[in-house]
């Protein structure tokens, strides 16, 4: 595939993202495998589970079906697979040369991250939209409409930041594709069954709503839930300040931001600290 001019487009920081965004986007779109994979687990998830617990789990909640609070938790999973994909491309980037040659460039650390970060924020939102899509037709109910289906996408991209940054992390420090996969999913699938995800957090043991409390993945369902439920869903934090939804959304996407902001801030150092190495 051929490169974007680096040298001329490298003075700009905002030239420097959209290079890298573009290039990325091209990538995506030139491999819809990744895409396709990435919705499948999600998929099956909010199929299998609806079906086979949506009996069972109904009757523990409070006047709403299981599909519609399942979705919630399936959109930051979607969000979460979608993130935990951005390190393989980088890795692929490592193998190939093409990340030595960027970190050669004079185009910015930053921008390089920015515009990587934008281009899976894109995929996500088309994933989240194909997912919240799926689920009304199962029979979920989005009670904030067309608003509350944006807002919910607004949600997941937030919260994708944090993972994906992990992910480029974890690409950077291993560059190897086979240990940045093992090293993404070994906290995908425990952090999603030790949140309020698939059951509400009061039918789950002790020891679980504790850990629920420190858990990034439980900001983020409650987050979504709130917005689909249009009402306060947040039992980790205690927040009557605000009215009906708002005292979930303002906590939690407080929290998210932060996240953004720490591991975004590691994964920008974590690549110039790459750049100074490879150019010695």
């Amino acid at each position: 595939m051929s490169t974007p001019n680096v040298d001329r487009y490298g003075g700009g920081f905002a030239s420097d993202v959209w290079v890298t965004f573009v290039r990325w986007t091209i990538k995506s779109v030139r491999n819809p495998f990744v895409l396709v994979v990435s919705l499948v687990q999600p998929i099956i998830f909010l199929v299998l589970f609806t079906q086979v617990f949506g009996g069972v789990a109904t009757g523990a909640l409070e006047g709403i079906t299981y599909e519609t609070y399942l979705v919630p938790a399936i959109v930051i999973q979607v969000a979460l697979v979608a993130a935990a994909t951005s390190g393989i491309g980088l890795v692929n980037d490592i193998e190939t040369g093409m990340f030595e040659k960027i970190l050669v460039s004079p185009m910015n650390r930053t921008a390089v991250f920015l515009g990587k970060t934008l281009a899976e924020v894109v995929r996500i939102v088309a994933q989240v939209a194909i997912v919240l899509g799926l689920g009304v037709l199962l029979g979920a109910e989005i009670e904030t409409g067309l608003i509350g289906a944006v807002a919910i996408a607004g949600i997941c991209v937030v919260f994708s930041i944090w993972f994906t940054a992990f992910s480029n992390v974890l690409a950077v420090v291993t560059r190897d594709e086979e240990s940045t996969i093992i090293g993404a999913n070994l906290l995908q699938l425990p952090l999603l069954f030790v949140s309020s995800a698939f059951l509400p957090l009061p039918a789950l043991p002790e020891w679980i709503q504790t850990v629920a409390t420190f858990n990034p993945i439980t900001y983020g369902v409650d987050a979504a839930r709130a917005v689909m439920l249009g009402q306060d869903t947040m039992t980790v934090v205690e927040v009557t300040r605000f009215e009906g939804m708002w005292n979930t959304l303002v906590p939690a996407l407080i929290v998210l931001v932060g996240l953004a902001l720490l591991f975004g801030s590691v994964a920008i150092y974590a690549i110039g600290r790459a750049a100074s190495a490879d150019v010695r």
